[in-house]
């Protein structure tokens, strides 16, 4: 009973998101605004549970400036949600790349600073680790393990954001996997 509430609650918040947006494009300056606002709740929740830094306020306002700067580009027979969430993962990924970056040019120098930094820096080194290995395999494999496997989406989800058919997301899952064990192998 819960969930067909809850699948109802997000139908309706779906509903009223796209009719605020089409209003907005449509010249209505308060609708858009609210629109905004409400999506903005949504991103934020979104965005938490796939970051856990102080960032995702800065993230949030990147993504609602993507959403504004693209809106021309969103068709109304399309979920918004999906449009929407989408770009949050193109802005996310964005952002993982940038601080791995940055965050391989600040290795720690000693083991002792390693133990100083505690279990929280050991997740961060994971995420930073997994995103290394990922920018080594090709796009046809990278991008179906990073939705699959690492944001959870679905295998028809991750072949609508690639371009790719249901069955190649699921070859390219498979064997970028094995290219990541083989990677994994080979650095030891």
């Amino acid at each position: 009973m819960q969930r067909t509430t809850s699948h109802k609650a997000l139908k309706e918040r779906e509903a009223r998101l796209q009719a605020l947006l089409l209003q907005g494009l449509e010249g209505n300056e308060a609708a858009y605004r609210q629109f905004l606002m409400l999506l903005g709740a949504h991103l934020r929740s979104f965005l938490r549970r796939r970051l856990q830094t102080a960032d995702v306020e800065d993230l949030l306002q990147e993504t609602l400036l993507a959403v504004h700067n693209a809106r021309h580009t969103y068709r109304s027979d399309q979920p918004l949600t999906v449009w929407v969430q989408a770009i949050a993962r193109y802005k996310l990924m964005d952002y993982f790349r940038a601080h791995a970056r940055r965050d391989a040019l600040n290795n720690p120098l000693d083991d002792e600073a390693m133990l100083l930094a505690g279990e929280d820096h050991l997740a961060d080194q994971a995420q930073r680790d997994l995103t290394l290995l990922l920018e080594q395999l090709p796009d046809k494999q990278r991008l179906p393990i990073l939705y699959v496997k690492v944001q959870g989406l679905s295998v028809s989800e991750a072949a609508a954001l690639t371009g790719l058919s249901v069955s190649a997301v699921k070859v390219g899952v498979h064997r970028g996997l094995k290219a990541l064990a083989a990677l994994i192998r080979g650095a030891r």
